[in-house]
């Protein structure tokens, strides 16, 4: 019974905390680890909701429905970031939410599910059109960059072009919407060995909340996201200025891991219990989801702000997600995981968040 109650009432606890440390004007160091305890506690709430209420709408739809509202926190931290001028702030946070779910989520998950079972499989075709998308956000967010740095096009011509290229992959991301969950649903399903199997697992994870408690605990749960995150954001940059840390770090490391709680937590779990196509899905899924969606919607929230923000990453961050992207599609290519691949994306994570932090 105390375990039951235990997890909302830290839930509970933390929010308050945090709130009455952003209210009442506590040392800035304090508001940071308030708010980012809040913010892994509220990010595992969201998760659990989101994967209540994707039980109720099938797999496909499930593992959308918790990259979607997994990348929540991460949106609203971005606009709230766009909205006090932190533009680069925004791209590294963008980056880092890119990497993070291809190597950190994906590979803890990875390794995780290999400990427990020694080869995991999933849908070979699936992961290779999740590397061709991820190809195609490589080549947009590297574009603009090339053509500016070069001295091709002004930056005037760059926003423009940032304009662009951000409602081309909106449109192409909803594409892949029709295509993955309407036009060839059965052609992407999910590989099951064993239909015993399945029913039982089907049967192990039956949500503990009916369908409308899991909708309202899902509008609840993104509600305190909203408010954490803008306490989050409201002390970044003091803390930036106080530790020596720069933007890059901050937005590619620390706002990333911290928005991708829910991912973690979600997608490890899955693996355990051996559902490693709904982890890839969530993990991989929700890294599009950033590039082909989230990244172009705050180019044109900007926009529509007053002060367009272009697509022009740095070196470093393109490198960084190309670096991941490479790695993440050589790895799932062939459909099948095991622990050391997990292993593989994890030390590539570790090598860049090091370069990172001496930035």
């Amino acid at each position: 019974m105390m375990k039951k109650w235990l997890s909302p009432a830290l839930l509970i606890v933390t929010f308050l905390l945090s709130a009455i440390g952003h209210y009442a004007g506590w040392n800035f160091t304090l508001q940071f680890i308030l708010s980012s305890i809040s913010v892994i506690f509220v990010a595992g709430f969201l998760g659990k909701a989101t994967e209540s209420v994707a039980h109720y709408a099938g797999q496909r739809l499930g593992g959308f429905l918790n990259a979607t509202f997994g990348n929540a926190a991460e949106l609203i931290i971005a606009i709230l970031l766009i909205r006090e001028g932190l533009y680069d702030m925004v791209k590294a946070s963008i980056t880092g939410s890119i990497i993070g779910n291809l190597l950190l989520v994906l590979g803890l998950s990875l390794f995780a599910g290999g400990l427990k079972f020694k080869i995991q499989k999933f849908n070979m075709t699936l992961a290779g059109l999740n590397g061709s998308l991820m190809t195609l956000a490589i080549i947009a967010l590297f574009v603009p960059a090339v053509f500016l740095n070069t001295h091709s096009i002004t930056e005037d011509e760059t926003k423009l072009l940032s304009l662009i290229v951000a409602g081309i992959l909106i449109v192409s991301y909803i594409a892949w919407l029709g295509f993955s969950m309407i036009t060839h649903k059965e052609y992407l399903a999910d590989v099951s060995e064993d239909k015993s199997d399945q029913d039982a697992l089907a049967h192990e994870q039956e949500p503990i909340w009916s369908k409308g408690r899991s909708v309202l605990y899902l509008i609840i749960a993104t509600v305190m996201v909203a408010f954490v995150s803008e306490w989050l954001v409201g002390v970044l940059e003091p803390i930036s200025h106080e530790y020596g840390l720069s933007e890059l770090f901050i937005g590619a490391f620390l706002v990333a891991i911290i928005g991708n709680a829910a991912e973690h937590s979600a997608a490890i779990m899955l693996a355990l219990k051996n559902k490693i196509s709904a982890a890839v899905e969530i993990a991989v899924g929700s890294s599009l989801q950033i590039a082909l969606f989230v990244a172009p919607v705050l180019v044109f929230v900007s926009f529509f702000m007053g002060d367009t923000m272009d697509l022009v990453f740095t070196t470093l961050e393109l490198v960084a997600i190309g670096v991941a992207v490479f790695i993440a599609r050589s790895i799932t290519q062939d459909g099948a995981s095991n622990w050391y691949e997990g292993l593989l994306l994890l030390a590539v994570y570790i090598i860049l968040g090091v370069s990172f932090f001496l930035v």
